[in-house]
């Protein structure tokens, strides 16, 4: 059986984040990519103009329509947006059993933006971050977490272990948004083992959508049941392939190159 993912994340209309960066995410692990909707998103490279959340009984009944057919090997959240979306979601990571769930606590930018109010941090920190195989907060989303200062390698460390506290199995601490010879630089810890791990640093300008893509081909390596650190490893060189591939495109931020094998000119046995 081909193994398969779910993302309950934000729909980006420019295609570089949120659910289409999951589901080409998916994609190109060779993993079914299915989807359950939070909110849908009026964006481009230069930014969100509109955002709207779905009702929360559609949220659910994407996630229950998906888990009691087709069966889900690995999931992932993103973008929840509001905390009765949150609790919704958490009920149903626990209803249907969803033991590889990555939790990207989408909560703030890259450049340290609020993106979801004060109560809704705590549901997720409360409710889902409970139930994640692996957290993945940002620097700024550490930051709020744990709450402390994360302007070095020590207390990036240190961040890790607090939000483990909260019930994780395993916390990424990304370093994406951290200066110097920290860029790029993330801290792994699961209760025991604490890893720094680093790869190429690639210098674009065109990163949208590195947080999802992370978190999706981590869940996408779960599925493939590789372990959970192996599956990050994994997910981290794919990132950074992919930033190497990143696409130009509008008049800002652009996103980066999934299928960066097709953009190298590689054709499949049909396309002519």
């Amino acid at each position: 059986m081909i193994p398969v993912a779910l993302t309950i994340a934000g729909s980006d209309s420019g295609g570089g984040a949120g659910v289409q960066a999951d589901l080409r995410t998916f994609a190109f692990h060779c993993v079914h990519g299915t989807s359950a909707l939070t909110c849908v998103t009026a964006q481009n490279t230069l930014g969100v103009t509109r955002v709207e959340a779905l009702p929360v009984e559609v949220v659910t009944a994407q996630i229950e329509a998906v888990a009691s057919d087709i069966g889900v090997q690995a999931a992932k959240t993103g973008m929840l947006l509001e905390a009765e979306i949150i609790e919704a979601v958490a009920q149903q990571v626990e209803r249907w059993n969803f033991k590889q769930l990555v939790v990207d606590p989408v909560m703030v930018s890259r450049t340290g933006a609020q993106l979801i109010d004060d109560r809704a941090i705590a549901t997720l920190r409360s409710t889902l971050l409970p139930q994640a195989a692996i957290a993945t907060p940002n620097r700024y989303e550490a930051q709020i977490l744990s709450g402390t200062e994360i302007e070095t390698l020590e207390q990036m460390k240190t961040a890790a272990e607090m939000i483990q506290q909260f019930g994780a199995a395993a916390v990424l601490v990304k370093g994406g948004g951290m200066s110097g010879e920290l860029r790029g630089v993330d801290v792994w810890f699961d209760g025991e083992h604490l890893e720094v791990l680093k790869t190429e640093t690639i210098q674009t300008n065109h990163t949208h959508g590195t947080g999802c893509t992370l978190s999706a081909a981590i869940a996408a390596n779960l599925a493939l049941s590789y372990e959970p650190l192996t599956a990050v490893r994994r997910a981290k060189n794919y990132v950074t392939v992919a930033l190497k591939h990143s696409l130009a495109l509008g008049k800002g931020t652009g996103p980066v190159g999934h299928f960066f094998p097709l953009l190298q000119g590689e054709r499949t046995p049909f396309s002519g």
